[in-house]
């Protein structure tokens, strides 16, 4: 930022648990520091005051009603820089499963038939990222997002040069930390293909790669399901992990 005045800086939530301005709060060893270079002037997750003067805004959540469509455009009006903070406002997320099903259905698995009379006052839409609607200067990925990543993104933002921005497969992060290959221990994983930057927390502990911080740019999906498939996981089950946190981006345009 080139203004000598502190930037000031939001955070909105859309669609979302709000996991990702939680890891924000996290950081509190490193907020002191944070706050003597900006001001934080809306983020309902610290603070009660709020205004519409800001310079960056970080966005968590997805987009699923129709009134979210008009206050995401307003924030993009305002802000100079838009940031996709996690995995719901970067490429949907979670939220995208629902685009399965008809929005109908939706209403009635939530609110019941009982509430069918009511359901054209339910406004719900199918999820989509945010870039769907606005266009987004940058993106940090994950469900949750990293701390460290947040904590470096902003460094460099605030000292005006291009945050760099994780693109290699979390294979990598997992190679860095030691761990034993999920294939090699009879298992399923879909780190060939995504984004790394997580240092592989899920594979460390136990579990696999679920996708959440979305495909690395161009990746191999193609080879990668056939790999799946080689290990024994049918075609719908292979279609079914990928569809965990990467429906809007595999499917139909919302």
């Amino acid at each position: 930022m080139e203004s000598q005045e502190k930037p000031r800086v939001a955070f909105f939530s859309f669609t979302c648990c709000e996991g990702c301005q939680l890891m924000v709060l996290s950081c509190e060893k490193e907020l002191p520091e944070i706050l003597k270079h900006i001001k934080i002037v809306n983020f309902r997750e610290a603070m009660t005051e709020k205004s519409d003067d800001y310079d960056i805004a970080f966005v968590e959540g997805s987009i699923s009603r129709r009134d979210e469509i008009r206050k995401i455009k307003k924030i993009r009006k305002q802000a100079k820089v838009v940031v996709a903070l996690g995995a719901c406002s970067s490429t949907g997320g979670l939220n995208c499963l629902k685009n399965r099903y008809q929005m109908e259905e939706v209403k009635e698995a939530v609110y019941g038939k009982k509430a069918a009379a009511h359901y054209k006052l339910i406004d719900t839409i199918p999820a989509r990222p945010i870039d769907d609607v606005v266009e987004v200067d940058y993106y940090l990925h994950g469900c949750p997002i990293s701390k460290k990543e947040f904590l470096s993104f902003l460094t460099a933002l605030l000292m005006g040069k291009n945050p760099d921005i994780v693109n290699h497969p979390v294979c990598v992060d997992c190679k860095m930390a030691g761990n034993i290959c999920v294939f090699e221990k009879g298992g399923h994983c879909l780190g060939p293909v995504s984004r790394g930057g997580c240092d592989a927390i899920c594979v460390t502990y136990g579990t696999w790669c679920w996708g959440c911080r979305g495909p690395v740019d161009n990746p191999n999906i193609d080879s990668h399901r056939e790999t799946l498939e080689r290990y024994g996981l049918t075609a719908e089950a292979v279609i079914s992990r990928f569809a965990l946190y990467g429906q809007c981006r595999q499917g139909k345009k919302c």
